[in-house]
Order: structure tokens, then C-alpha cells, then sequence
């Protein structure tokens, strides 16, 4: 059994460890990870100008980018990896509505450099390190015979 003294040596002394070994992880994850993690290195005014088409299209009101957004049309976070740059680009360009299965996505009929930006902000996108986010998805089965 602790005396009260060696009690309260024990409580102040494992607080400030605590404390301490929270500060240093705290910093080491703001000095390190989240800069490596972030891709920030790679931001240029291409990426930036296709931020501001994103926001300006309202284009989360349809759909998700990290994770964040609506779930009308598919998650943009890893569509240049899936898609190509080339099919981004011809849809954003047409200028007639394109609608895979249905759902119409808004002909928006952008100039070329418009796309670019927007396909350099979704390539900047799909480049950050998300932990595995988001899970590529199984398309085949292996068939147990």
C-alpha cells in the first residue's frame, strides 16, 4: 500500500509521462505523418484551379471524394486510377449529358484547360495516402469446385 505521499508521486508523476508521451506523438504526427500523408508537396495552381471548378460545380452534391460528399454518382476519390485521364476528361468535356445506368451526370461542356485542372485536383486526390481508403472492390470470385 502507497503512503499519500508516494500516492500522489505516483498520480503527478504518471500524469506527466502521460502527458509528455502525448505532446511527442502529437507533435511527431503534425511534423511528419500528416505532411507525408497529406501529399501537400504535390499542391500547383493546376490542382488548386480544379478545386475551385469542383466547389463551383457543387460536384459533391452527386458525388463522394474522401469519403465525404453525396452517394448519388460514384466515389471520385480513386477515379483517375480506375478510369484514366482520358475518360474523365471526354466526360467532362461533352456536351451532351452522360449517364452510365441512368443516373445523368450534368454536361458541363468545359474547356479543355477546365478539365485539366479538374483531373490534376482528382489525380492530387488519389494520391493521398488514406490508409487503404478507399477498399478496391472485389469483382470476381474464385469459384470452389
Amino acid at each position: 500500500m502507497f503512503s499519500k505521499k508516494n500516492a500522489q508521486i505516483f498520480f503527478f508523476g504518471g500524469t506527466f509521462l502521460s502527458f509528455a508521451v502525448f505532446i511527442g506523438l502529437s507533435w511527431h504526427s503534425i511534423a511528419y505523418e500528416i505532411p507525408k500523408q497529406t501529399n501537400s508537396a504535390a499542391i500547383t495552381e493546376d490542382v488548386v484551379r480544379g478545386k475551385r471548378i469542383w466547389e463551383k460545380n457543387n460536384c459533391m452534391g452527386c458525388h463522394t471524394l474522401l469519403g465525404e460528399g453525396a452517394y448519388y454518382a460514384p466515389e471520385l476519390t480513386k477515379v483517375i486510377e480506375r478510369r484514366g485521364p482520358e475518360m474523365i476528361k471526354s466526360i467532362l468535356k461533352s456536351p451532351t449529358p452522360w449517364g452510365p445506368r441512368g443516373r445523368l451526370m450534368v454536361a458541363y461542356n468545359m474547356s479543355e484547360q477546365d478539365a485539366n485542372d479538374v483531373i490534376a485536383f482528382l489525380t492530387w486526390c488519389g494520391n493521398i495516402d488514406l490508409n487503404g481508403f478507399p477498399p478496391k472492390p472485389v469483382l470476381s470470385q474464385p469459384t470452389k469446385n
